[in-house]
């Protein structure tokens, strides 16, 4: 007979959908349960009824067999601790600025929700990847995610360190500056794209994908403005993964697919910020489908409680 105490209901809120499953904890290897993953699209601009309403769909279409803690991973700005949304001007989930999610999704769920546990969703892809095994014996751990933006979690044994002049602030490399601007004005899917786009104009708007295929293909501009976009995450972190002694840094998010350009991009831009770490450990992210969504997992394992929502400690 099943014990569906072991398994973990979660939700991974993004920008265009909401990913539903099951997780089994360390007694089970830390994997998402076979069969129990479910997706549903999210129109971000949509009213605060509706959205949560699609969330707690989601989070219906897994049942009700599981343990009823469920961890919540979504992007900020949002109070983790309270579970009450900040979005204001960010181009999504404005509509739920200032609402309880925690307790509009109780409301819906019911029985099927005993405890909610909300976390950022590159804390919990971090978690995930560090109980994962990406960051090995390492006790702390930084991991940087590149995709839309730049997502960041520095750890300290699987815990995420979000204050002290040892990590950016909050944790957070997106508030990072570099050369006078906004880290993601340089290191972004937009910011790539324009950065090739101006370089090249009759290229057209190619996707960062494919502006790494013609870095291959031997084209020199492709080639330049990926080095420095890479580079400059490695000058901008390589400050902190020194102060704060991080002994591994993960990297995750689409583009770590194209790893032969990523990796010793970044590797160069460390080594300029801080010439001890030319030879700093870097690592792709081992399961980046399934790492948020286990690191939520882990999150409402380790610190949920009987309330709506419980403290990011």
């Amino acid at each position: 007979m099943k014990d569906d105490s072991l398994l973990r209901p979660v939700l991974e809120i993004g920008g265009t959908h909401v990913t539903a499953a099951k997780v089994r904890g360390p007694e089970g290897g830390w994997q998402v349960q076979p069969g129990s993953l479910v997706r549903r699209h999210l129109d971000a601009r949509a009213s605060a009824d509706v959205l949560l309403a699609e969330l707690a769909q989601a989070a219906r279409d897994l049942g009700d067999e599981h343990s009823g803690a469920w961890g919540v991973a979504l992007p900020g700005p949002f109070d983790y601790h309270h579970g009450i949304a900040r979005y204001a001007d960010v181009g999504k989930f404005d509509q739920l600025r200032g609402v309880d999610v925690g307790a509009g999704l109780a409301r819906r769920l019911g029985p099927a929700q005993q405890s909610m546990a909300f976390l950022n969703d590159a804390d919990a892809f971090g978690m995930g990847e560090f109980v994962l095994g990406a960051a090995g014996n390492s006790h702390r751990a930084a991991c940087i995610t590149l995709g839309t933006g730049v997502g960041s979690c520095f750890m300290q044994g699987g815990v995420p360190v979000k204050t002290g002049n040892d990590v950016p602030p909050d944790g957070s490399c997106y508030l990072l500056q570099y050369r006078g601007r906004a880290l993601e004005d340089t290191i972004s899917r937009r910011a790539i794209r324009r950065a090739y786009s101006s370089a090249s104009p009759d290229a057209g708007t190619p996707d960062v994908h494919e502006i790494a295929a013609a870095a291959r293909e031997g084209d020199v501009v492709a080639a330049a403005v990926l080095e420095q976009a890479f580079s400059a995450v490695g000058e901008a972190v390589g400050p902190y993964l020194s102060s704060f002694g991080a002994e591994v840094l993960i990297i995750g998010g689409s583009m770590a697919g194209s790893w032969d350009i990523v990796e010793p991009a970044i590797r160069k831009g460390l080594a300029l910020a801080v010439p001890a770490l030319a030879t700093f450990p870097i690592t792709r992210a081992q399961r980046s489908e399934e790492a948020g969504l286990i690191g939520a997992a882990y999150w409402a394992e380790t610190f949920t409680g009987s309330a709506v929502s419980v403290p990011r400690t």
